[in-house]
């Protein structure tokens, strides 16, 4: 067990302002505070916080944030209380201990629900101090050190938990250095055979291997020091879990991969990282597409480096990170790394945006836009999706035509570009030029690729969007927004349901008179009532009769929603999959605009045929809203998938030739199908042709990437759902 002093000494030496009287005092505290506590490895307990604050010294933290990790456990495991912490040591450090406390038995590997919510918590902690996070994450740190005492089924929980969450997390904070051995220590846990061979494996090559590397970082020493850079390069080697990672994902095997080893190349100024980037691509070929510069543009975890691979000495492929000491530091120590380097001296050359305190670094400011996320309202299970997704993309760059940065995840497309610029872009996006060319929304973004997103008010997005989207601000504000679109469409309705009921008797929609009715029909507000009668959950005479407007009882009565087929009628033999009415019902979609899964539908009841389904943009509605009896709310089912439906869109084309190929095969490589097409030349402009195409897709995203295909196309003017 470390000695007090020596937990002062080590501080002491890159901090010689540090509060000994502050460490020691904690120190000694907690020490009696756990007293005859021991762990499950049956060593003293006091022995774990003073492990965490010595790998929080290893980070070069301050004092108060050492204090912290000594007296960590205190409140929740021994007897000391809160109000005693503060009393003893301050606000400061009262706050975060109790910050670590109501994060102390969160249990990230639970239900989905309960995960979900534990994890709002953990970050609303760490967002209001970044020092709760180092320390949380040093506690993780040294309890995975000691993961083999125990029990096996509750190690792997705890693995799996750290893979998932804090690993994931502590990348995200650029603390690559924890990041690797949270996770090795996790994959000798979850997964030993695949460890096992490749750590095997990864032993016979160093064996192999050594002398090259030896003779590899001699020869970049030398080259570099002709030229009048000093520098320090080191050799090292991929982990265990990492490889294992990347044979995943880009299914390969051991022996396939070229970049096992690597150099780090740390030179004095950001100057001579650009030189030595010279130096060395004229001095070894290098291979092309594996070029970044991080310097010019820092991951959003604020790493800086240049990387670039090269053919060495004896034709071996060779990786190799080029950047400064102070680069290096906060590449290996993230936010941690932040607190020392803001105010040093030396900082001047190759620090722009590092000489700023953590809670203003980038790391952090994905913390805090994550918390804002949170607060805005989501279910607990939607925020864990979307935090997961967040933690575990790798990212692109891409900018606005005015030359923003805005880094997405790996995999984003321009609708996630759209939401990341703004909500209100991404509501009105209706889309895009990449690099000065149009392309479809679901173009997947490369880095520097420029985006500029075409908008227009009148656009609401499709349901269908959440599927493309990668980011989670993407998908939540697009199911924000449908919800209050779909809302908007059953409000409206409902409004047209009562306002015609109400001229049948003589009376007109007035808010405050149907507002007045709200007690007896058990809404809050008029919007809800009006929504519920939209659904088909209330019915328009019930508003009625709250408002005391007599209503005979034979109109009172729901429509019948259960309507025979008739035998061998091609609409049976159709069997539409929807909800709202029974399945004997016989339905036929308006062929004036074909309808599709995805989109809202309502049914209109002809006596003696059945039910027509439209879309509820259909012009054709309008002819029925004075009859709302004949109205039937339905619901795509969930069997629609298995199935193509029709949908007509108007194309307009450009009179040339090739023109209507260029159609036909967008639609047909899309793996749409053309059940009717008909082509009208435009009066008094011979430049231009009309086609009125019905074409059968699965579902609405299947429509729209048709649509959107054919609107990259340079003889397409225009493209439109047909409305009637």
């Amino acid at each position: 067990m470390m000695r007090q002093y020596e937990l002062v000494e080590r501080v002491t030496k890159y901090d010689p302002d540090a509060n000994e009287d502050l460490l020691n005092r904690a120190y000694v505290y907690a020490m009696k505070a756990h007293g005859n506590q021991k762990r499950a490895s049956g060593e003293a307990y006091f022995n774990h916080p003073l492990e965490v604050a010595a790998i929080l010294t290893e980070m070069k933290l301050d004092d108060a944030t050492i204090a912290a990790a000594l007296l960590h456990d205190t409140v929740e495991d021994t007897e000391a209380t809160s109000a005693e912490i503060e009393e003893k040591f301050g606000k400061e450090i009262a706050a975060l201990v109790d910050g670590l406390t109501k994060i102390a038995k969160l249990d990230l590997v639970t239900k989905e629900a309960t995960q979900a919510e534990n994890l709002r918590k953990l970050l609303l902690a760490m967002s209001k101090d970044v020092r709760v996070l180092l320390v949380k994450l040093a506690d993780r740190l040294h309890n995975m050190r000691t993961l083999h005492h125990v029990k096996p089924e509750k190690r792997a929980r705890i693995a799996q938990e750290t893979m998932e969450i804090y690993a994931p997390l502590a990348g995200r904070m650029g603390m690559q250095t924890v990041r690797d051995e949270l996770e090795d220590i996790a994959f000798r846990v979850l997964n030993p055979e695949a460890n096992r061979i490749i750590t095997e494996r990864l032993e016979k090559l160093h064996a192999e291997s050594g002398d090259i590397l030896r003779e590899i970082e001699q020869a970049l020493v030398a080259k570099l020091g002709e030229n009048g850079i000093q520098a320090e390069v080191c050799g090292r080697e991929k982990r265990p879990f990492s490889i294992w990672r990347k044979m995943e994902r880009k299914l390969l095997s051991l022996g396939q991969l070229s970049d096992i080893f690597g150099f780090r190349v740390i030179v004095g100024t950001v100057d001579q990282c650009y030189r030595s980037l010279g130096i060395v691509h004229r001095t070894w070929r290098a291979v092309p597409g594996r070029f970044k510069d991080y310097i010019s543009t820092p991951k959003q975890n604020d790493y800086r480096s240049l990387h670039t691979t090269v053919i060495g000495p004896h034709h071996m492929r060779v990786e190799m990170q080029i950047r400064t000491r102070l680069m290096h530091e906060i590449a290996e120590r993230g936010v941690a790394a932040h607190a020392l380097y803001k105010d040093a001296p030396d900082a001047k050359e190759g620090l722009d945006g590092f000489r700023q305190p953590a809670a203003e670094s980038n790391a952090y400011r994905w913390l805090r836009h994550l918390v804002e996320m949170l607060q805005e309202g989501e279910s607990p299970k939607e925020f864990l999706e979307h935090t997961k997704l967040e933690l575990f993309h790798d990212q692109v760059f891409c900018f606005t035509p005015k030359g923003q940065l805005i880094a997405l995840p790996r995999g984003a497309t321009p609708i996630d570009f759209a939401y990341a610029v703004h909500t209100s872009v991404g509501d009105s996006c209706v889309g895009c030029k990449i690099n000065g060319r149009h392309a479809p929304l679901v173009t997947e973004l490369q880095n520097g690729d420029e985006v500029e997103i075409i908008r227009s008010e009148a656009q609401v997005p499709p349901a269908a969007w959440e599927g493309l989207a990668v980011t989670g601000k993407a998908r939540a504000a697009i199911r924000r927004a449908t919800r209050v679109a779909v809302r908007r469409q059953f409000s409206g309705l409902g409004r047209e349901i009562v306002e015609k009921l109400l001229a049948k008797h003589e009376r007109k929609f007035l808010d405050k008179e149907v507002a007045a009715a709200l007690p007896r029909l058990g809404h809050k507000n008029l919007e809800d009532s009006l929504v519920a009668v939209g659904r088909g959950e209330l019915s328009g005479h019930d508003v009625l009769r709250a408002m005391g407007i007599a209503v005979e009882e034979g109109k009172a009565r729901e429509p019948r929603r259960k309507i025979s087929a008739k035998k061998g009628d091609a609409a049976d033999e159709l069997s539409i999959p929807v909800r709202g009415v029974s399945r004997s019902a016989a339905l036929r979609i308006a062929p004036e605009t074909g309808a599709v899964p995805g989109e809202r539908i309502v049914g209109i009841i002809t006596p003696g045929e059945g039910i027509t389904i439209y879309p509820i943009f259909a012009r054709a509605l309008e002819q029925f809203d004075n009859q709302p009896e004949r109205w039937v709310d339905l619901a795509w089912d969930s069997q629609a998938a298995e199935k193509m439906f029709p949908a007509r869109i108007a194309v307009t084309i450009m009179n040339e030739i090739g023109s209507l190929a260029q159609v036909t095969q967008v639609i047909g490589d899309l793996g749409g199908n053309i059940d009717a097409l008909q082509m009208v030349a435009r009066e008094g402009a011979r430049d231009f042709f009309d086609l009125d195409i019905t074409v059968e897709v699965r579902d609405l995203k299947h429509l729209n990437d048709i649509m959107m295909g054919l609107r990259t196309k340079n003889a397409v003017s225009s493209v439109q759902r047909k409305t009637g």
